[in-house]
C-alpha cells in the first residue's frame, strides 16, 4: 500500500493572536465514512479556541465546525474545501 502523500500545510498567525492552520492529504484509501481520497484538518481559532474547522476524522464522515454545532460537509474537491473554510473564516 503506498503511503499517504501530503498535498500541503500551511499554518499562518495573526496579529490578534489568531492562528489559521491548514493540512490535507491523500490517501490511499478513503477514510472511514468518506468516500474520497483526501484526509483533511482545517482550523481557524485563537486562544485554545476553536472558531471554524473541517475535517473528516475516522467514523464521523465530513464535517464542520462554526463555533459549537458540528454539521455535515459535501466534498468535492480539495479546492472547493479550502475556498468553502476560508468563506467562514471571513
Amino acid at each position: 500500500m503506498p503511503p499517504a502523500l501530503l498535498i500541503f500545510r500551511e499554518k499562518l498567525r495573526y496579529d490578534d493572536g489568531g492562528v489559521l492552520e491548514m493540512t490535507l492529504w491523500q490517501v490511499p484509501d478513503p477514510v472511514r465514512a468518506s468516500g474520497h481520497l483526501f484526509k483533511y484538518s482545517l482550523f481557524y481559532g485563537e486562544a485554545g479556541r476553536r472558531l471554524v474547522g473541517y475535517d473528516n476524522e475516522p467514523g464521523k464522515d465530513d464535517h464542520r465546525h462554526c463555533g459549537d454545532p458540528e454539521e455535515g460537509y459535501t466534498f468535492t474537491s480539495p479546492h472547493q474545501l479550502v475556498a468553502d473554510f476560508l468563506a467562514d473564516v471571513g
